[in-house]
């Protein structure tokens, strides 16, 4: 079927584009579209089977290269160190496998909101069929309840409101009208005479012509979106593939000089072959992406304590260096619950305290409280909305306390709690109801019928402007006076100031009838009213939302809202909420139909809030903040939030009123749906990140001292310092228990304080390198002269070995404390505020023991046990490199100006 501007379109021409009738398709016409069209379901993208994501964890350079090292030291007889690193690796794959199966489900989550059962016309009748079986040009009746199986455009409708926020983010549900036809260009929010795929009709009935089936429906185009969308690497993974890279090419270079040069000393080649691999391992990290895997997950584990739930592990650390957030407004920034704020009654604007559906409350006039029950104007305008109303409150009692939601209309639920807050809790027992004219569009209207004692009233409810043009007087001061044009014109200027603090706004007035049988012979209720007030009524910003944005801004952090609703709604969130600046921009959906891609990317830093928008505008943005160089954290609750959830660097979904969609489409859930919660996050991520630069400090500056050790070595012509395996000991179990450890470190005070890292920022930036440089050839230094006192002594090679086992292995032990602080030394930081590097270091000299003097392990690690003298002279010497460099330190910070504690590179 062609793609049509539907919305745009009469009724006589959507039947004859779609070549159906109100009596329905035939049932060969339903065979023959859907052999063109198929089903009415959402597909899926080519499905990777789980072997496939298995061996994908083996794809990254270092591995490769270590597995190809694996292999020749197999074929050289070196199986254990063959096996143990196999086995390191295997390990690495299984942690990577078990998060990747859990990550693509949002397919499925979106297939889940097609309805399973549909009434539709065919030939003149009415059937019930499968909802995938729908065609375009079939008929369709929806009622109260049902979801939308199909795009489809309305024909005929009764008191008609869809819930559409999943879609479009409406936070109330959507009144639709067949009758009106729709500008080409209009937004998805504001096609009143359409309804759409997953979304839910909250009330009334109608019959709609299916113009769209399947991936062809606005929810299916987000579906595609999705499948379009690619996972981003985050900073910390493209960090560590190129550091492995490099790493991998300096092992490889170094092992080739070094087999040059032991060739030309007269070594055979195939003992220098040996010898270079051994060099190889002890250049890369093996047991690195293990301890970040490990490392990310002890971070999971300390940020669900704080309501966020990660399902994405290398995600974690990308939210230390998120620079924007980009929010959806409508249950994220706002409550998602419709709450009366203001009353205009009597010719005064009374404010109402409380937010959301919990009926707790005050009236407050000129700042001072009032009781509403002793002005009659504001009792009477309680009494109109409590009474003209479809909607039912309910209290939901649990051992936490009350909670309070609405069945039926959120407007109306607004209405019900303010009557509450006032103490006018059951309209039915004061007000029997005896008819009703429903709420439409044509009229903006609703009017109830009810009878008190023997006083009979009609009450109505509806558009300000529409009351006031049927309404000839207004009560003031208890008294029903005649509506003069001044005070009509200081009720309109009421109306319109309110509006533009983006409330949305119901006027209320009555009719009294001097019996039931002269209200029963009135041929129009609806006029000759008595205007009563009004009620301006706002979606709340959470009130936590704007202390956590200030949080965000003071440190380095944007916040963008990006909502589906009204710009002045919008704006006026914005504002409350301290996001929009005074010289920030704002953009609707029309502004970015008209902007091209390059051209958003120029603008997207100046502007604060887009309204109006829809999913595929959301993508966009997300897209252009990215090729701007920023790192993008997307929030949001509904499936039009999914594809740009998906796309972002770190996607956010509520865990409470989120979809499916959006969850499964996240790398991070929030379990209280709490914005707050997004930068308690961010803290973690930044805390995460530190740590796991900590360890990779502490990894790298190991390796070196390995490097160091045997480069020099075999540069001179002397046997190996250290066997293959001991090396691998150390790399993979030495010092791999205080690099976890590193990982539970806690977070500096002024994390929250700083700018968020350049995403570009390299593992070695800020004097890393130089660290890492210094201490590690320092440890080789003191490892080396240790292996050649022992050598001297013609104590045996093993012996030599051990020596210099145990010294490379303590110096490092040692150098574990000193990478606590990123800038200070081992001195800054009190060891015992983490006890877990304690034990992990003990735990480390255990089993590093365990290899010299239980001998079974002796024998297999090629080791001697040593003597008091040898400990003296391993520890004294060991110490070295960390305690030598910290007291340069001090010294130089005593020396030197105050400049603040800025730390030194060395």
């Amino acid at each position: 079927m062609l793609e049509h501007h539907w919305h745009a379109l009469t009724e006589a021409e959507c039947f004859q584009a779609l070549d159906s009738s109100a009596a329905g398709l035939s049932s060969e016409q339903v065979e023959e579209r859907r052999k063109t069209v198929g089903l009415n379901l959402l597909t899926e993208g080519t499905k990777v089977s789980l072997l496939t994501v298995f061996l994908n964890q083996f794809r990254d350079f270092m591995i490769i290269v270590l597995l190809a090292a694996t292999l020749i030291s197999g074929l050289l007889g070196e199986y254990t160190d063959a096996i143990t690193i196999v086995a390191i690796i295997f390990l690495n794959g299984i942690l990577g496998f078990v998060q990747e199966i859990r990550a693509e489900k949002s397919l499925s989550a979106l297939k889940e909101l097609t309805a399973p059962i549909a009434r539709v016309r065919r030939g003149g009748q009415v059937v019930e069929v499968p909802a995938k079986e729908l065609v375009p040009g079939d008929i369709v009746l929806l009622e109260d309840g049902d979801r939308v199986p199909a795009d489809g455009r309305i024909l005929k409708a009764t008191v008609f409101d869809v819930e559409e926020s999943a879609l479009t983010g409406e936070s109330v549900p959507s009144s639709k009208d067949p009758r009106v036809t729709i500008a080409v260009d209009s937004n998805l929010g504001d096609r009143k005479n359409m309804v759409y795929m997953g979304t839910m009709v909250t009330r009334g009935k109608a019959e709609i012509l299916v113009t769209a089936t399947g991936m062809a429906t606005e929810m299916g185009k987000i579906a595609d979106l999705m499948q379009q969308s690619e996972d981003q690497l985050t900073p910390l993974q493209q960090r560590l593939d190129q550091l492995g890279k490099t790493l991998v090419w300096i092992s490889l270079g170094i092992t080739v000089l070094v087999v040059i040069a032991g060739v030309l000393h007269g070594h055979p080649i195939y003992q220098m072959f040996l010898a270079g691999v051994s060099l190889a391992v002890a250049a890369i990290p093996e047991g690195l992406p293990a301890i970040v895997t490990i490392a990310l997950a002890l971070g999971v584990q300390r940020m669900i304590k704080r309501n966020a739930i990660v399902r994405k592990l290398p995600s974690v650390e990308t939210l230390g260096c998120a620079t924007v957030i980009c929010s959806d407004k409508t249950g994220t920034l706002t409550q998602n619950r419709m709450t009366v704020q203001t009353i205009f009654a009597d010719g005064h604007l009374i404010q109402v305290t409380g937010s959301g559906y919990d009926p707790q409350g005050e009236f407050v006039l000129a700042g001072s409280k009032i009781d509403p029950n002793r002005r009659a104007a504001v009792k009477s305008l309680i009494e109109i909305a409590s009474t003209c109303n479809n909607a039912v409150l309910v209290e939901q009692t649990s051992d936490d306390g009350s909670t309070w939601t609405v069945q039926g209309d959120p407007t109306e639920g607004a209405l019900l709690v303010l009557g509450r807050k006032a103490g006018f809790t059951d309209p039915d027992a004061v007000y029997e109801r005896l008819d009703e004219i429903p709420f439409d569009s044509d009229r903006k209207l609703m009017s109830v019928l009810v009878r008190s004692e023997s006083d009979v009233f009609v009450f109505v409810k509806g558009a300000p402007d529409v009351l006031l043009e049927r309404a000839n007087r207004v009560l003031l001061n208890g008294r029903e006076e005649t509506l003069a044009s001044s005070m009509r014109k200081s009720i309109q200027s009421t109306n319109q100031a309110l509006a533009s603090r983006a409330l949305r706004n119901l006027g209320f007035a009555y009719r009294q009838f001097p019996s039931l049988e002269a209200a029963r012979k009135c041929e129009d209720w609806e006029t000759n009213l008595v205007f009563v007030g009004l009620c301006g009524m706002i979606d709340p910003p959470r009130q936590e939302a704007k202390e956590a944005i200030a949080t965000a801004k003071s440190a380095g952090i944007r916040t963008v809202m990006i909502t589906g609703d009204h710009q002045i709604t919008a704006m006026a969130i914005a504002k409350e909420l301290d996001i929009l600046p005074p010289q920030g921009r704002v953009m609707t959906g029309a502004e970015l139909d008209e902007t091209n891609d390059e051209q958003l990317a120029r603008l997207v830093d100046d502007v604060y809030v887009y309204a109006r928008v829809t999913p595929e505008h959301k993508l966009r943005i997300v897209r252009a903040l990215q090729s701007r160089g920023h790192v993008v954290a997307m929030t949001g609750d509904g499936v039009n939030d999914a594809p740009a959830i998906k796309q972002a660097d770190i996607g956010i979904a509520m865990g409470q009123t989120g979809t499916d969609v959006a969850k499964e489409a996240s790398s991070l859930v929030l379990a209280d749906d709490n914005f707050a919660t997004i930068i308690a996050a961010v803290e973690e991520g930044r805390g995460i990140y530190d740590n796991i630069k900590k360890f990779i400090r502490y990894l790298l500056a190991s390796n070196v001292g390995e490097i160091v050790t045997m480069f020099a070595a075999m540069l001179a012509g002397l046997p190996l310092p250290l066997a293959p395996i001991q090396i691998l000991w150390v790399n993979l179990v030495t010092d791999g228990l205080p690099a976890i450890a590193l990982g539970v470190d806690p977070a500096e005070s002024d994390i929250m304080k700083r700018r968020p890292r350049d995403v570009r920022e390299g593992i070695f930036a800020k004097g890393m390198g130089t660290k890492i440089l210094s201490r590690g050839i320092l440890i080789g230094i003191v490892t080396l002269a240790v292996f050649l006192w022992s050598l001297r002594t013609q104590n045996g090679l093993e012996h030599a070995q051990t020596m210099a086992y145990a010294t490379l292995t303590m110096a490092q032990l040692i150098l574990v404390f000193d990478c606590r602080s990123l800038e200070g030394g081992i001195m800054k930081r009190n060891p015992l505020t983490n006890i877990w590097l304690i034990l992990a270091v003990l735990s480390s000299v255990v089993l590093f023991l365990f290899t010299i003097y239980l001998p079974n392990l002796a024998k297999a690690f090629h080791t001697v046990p040593l003597g008091v003298t040898d400990w003296i002279i391993v520890l004294v010497l060991a110490a070295v490199p960390t305690f030598a460099l910290s007291m340069r330190r001090v010294g130089l910070l005593m020396f030197r100006p105050k400049r603040g504690d800025q730390g030194m590179a060395a």
